[in-house]
C-alpha cells in the first residue's frame, strides 16, 4: 500500500493520471453522443484532421505551449467537420467517402507540415511527434489547467443543452417541428466532440483519439438503457481506460501512452460485449440455454399426459426408456427438473422396468394448459 501511495504522490505520475481522468470523462460523455448518432467516424476524421492545426499552432506560437496547439487543432477539426458537411450536401459522395477524403487530406498535410518542422530544426519543436500516439510524461501542471478548463467547458454544455441535444439525438425530425435550430445544435455537438479530441492529444494522439470517443461509450451502451445511465457509466469507462492505461505507461518506460489506453478502452468493451446483463453474449447464452430447458420441459410434460391419455389414465407411469426412445436423447435432466418443481414423481423400477415417471395433479394441470395452448 505504501508503493502505491508513494506512486500517486510522484509528480509525473499525479499529472498524466489526472489528465487521464479528464480525457476519459470528457471522452466518454461527449463519445455517448457521437455513438447514438452513428458518427464514429467523424470523430475519427476530427482527431485526424488536428494535426495540421498542431502544426500551425507551433509555428504561431513559435513553441509547444498546450494552449496555441489546442486552439490550433480545435480550428482545424472545425473546418474539417465544415467541409465533410458540405461535401455531403453539395456533391454526390456519401457521408463515409466524405469522411474518407477529408480525414486522408488532413493528416497528409498534417504530416508534411510536421516533416518541415522538424527538418528545420525549429526551436521547441523536439517531441512534437508524441502527439501522434500520445506521451503521457509530458504533461504539465499549466496543460492540466488548460485540458480541466476545456472539460468543464464541455460538460457545462452538455448540462445546459441536456433536452436539446437528448431529443436532437433520438429524434431530430420531432425537435425541427418544434421549430429548434436542429442544424446548430449538431454543429455544437460536433464542436464540442472536436473538444475532446483536443484534450486527448497529449494523452492519447490524432491516431487513436477516435478509439477514446467510441470504446467507453460503446461499453456503456450494452449495460445502460437510459441515456442518463450510459453517459454516467460511459465517464467512469473513459476515466478507468485513461488510468490503467498511463500507468502501464509509466511503470514501463517505453510503451507508448496511447496505444496502451486504447487497448485498456477496448478490453471494457470485451467485458462488456461479454457479461452485459440482457445484451452481453453470455447473458444471452444463459438466457438461450434456459429457454430450449423449458421449452424441453414443456414438451415432456405434454408428451407424458398424452401417453398416461393413450392408456386411459392420465395418471399412468411411463418409462423412462419411452421418453429416451422418443426423443432421441435423455430426458433424465428434464424430468429431474419437473420433479424439483413439483409437476412429477418418479416410481421405482419394477418388473425388469426401468424408472417411470408419472404426473402429479399440478402436473396435469400444467400439461393440459400447455396442450390446449398448443391446439388454439
Amino acid at each position: 500500500m505504501a508503493g502505491l501511495w508513494e506512486l500517486f504522490t510522484d509528480f509525473t505520475v499525479r499529472n498524466a493520471v489526472m489528465g487521464a481522468v479528464l480525457l476519459g470523462i470528457l471522452s466518454g460523455v461527449l463519445g455517448t453522443f457521437a455513438v447514438l448518432r452513428e458518427q464514429s467516424l467523424l470523430g475519427d476524421a476530427l482527431s485526424h484532421a488536428a494535426l495540421p492545426g498542431i502544426c500551425i499552432g507551433f509555428l504561431i506560437a513559435g513553441g509547444r505551449q498546450l494552449l496555441p496547439l489546442m486552439l490550433g487543432a480545435l480550428a482545424a477539426g472545425a473546418v474539417a467537420a465544415l467541409l465533410v458537411l458540405l461535401l455531403t450536401q453539395h456533391s454526390r459522395l456519401k457521408p463515409d467517402a466524405s469522411v474518407g477524403a477529408v480525414l486522408s487530406t488532413f493528416f497528409a498535410v498534417g504530416t508534411v507540415l510536421l516533416t518541415y518542422i522538424q527538418n528545420r530544426q525549429l526551436p521547441g519543436q523536439a517531441g512534437l511527434d508524441s502527439f501522434l500516439f500520445g506521451q503521457a510524461a509530458a504533461i504539465l501542471p499549466s496543460d492540466l489547467w488548460v485540458m480541466a478548463a476545456v472539460t468543464a467547458v464541455g460538460l457545462g454544455l452538455v448540462a445546459l443543452f441536456w433536452k436539446e441535444f437528448k431529443l436532437v439525438t433520438f429524434d431530430p425530425g420531432f425537435a425541427r417541428s418544434l421549430g429548434w435550430r436542429v442544424p446548430v445544435l449538431e454543429a455544437l455537438l460536433t464542436s464540442m466532440i472536436a473538444l475532446a479530441v483536443v484534450v486527448g492529444l497529449q494523452m492519447v494522439g490524432v491516431v487513436l483519439m477516435v478509439a477514446m470517443i467510441i470504446a467507453p461509450a460503446a461499453a456503456a451502451r450494452q449495460w445502460a438503457r437510459r441515456l442518463e445511465t450510459m453517459v454516467a457509466l460511459a465517464a467512469v469507462f473513459g476515466a478507468i481506460s485513461g488510468t490503467a492505461g498511463t500507468l502501464v505507461s509509466l511503470l514501463r518506460p517505453g510503451l507508448a501512452t496511447g496505444p496502451l489506453i486504447v487497448l485498456a478502452a477496448t478490453g471494457v468493451v470485451l467485458v462488456s460485449l461479454l457479461a452485459a446483463p440482457q445484451r452481453g453474449l453470455l447473458w444471452q447464452r444463459v438466457q438461450q440455454r434456459r429457454t430450449r430447458a423449458a421449452i424441453a420441459r414443456g414438451q415432456v410434460l405434454v408428451d407424458l399426459l398424452q401417453l398416461a391419455r393413450a392408456h386411459g389414465d392420465e395418471g399412468f407411469a411411463t418409462e423412462q426408456g419411452m421418453l429416451d426412445a422418443v426423443y432421441g436423447a435423455d430426458a433424465h435432466p428434464a424430468l429431474r427438473q419437473l420433479e424439483r418443481e413439483g409437476l412429477v414423481k418418479p416410481l421405482p423400477p419394477q418388473h425388469g422396468k426401468g424408472t417411470q415417471w408419472h404426473l402429479t395433479p399440478k402436473g396435469q394441470a400444467e400439461a393440459r394448459r400447455l396442450l390446449d395452448e398448443g391446439e388454439e
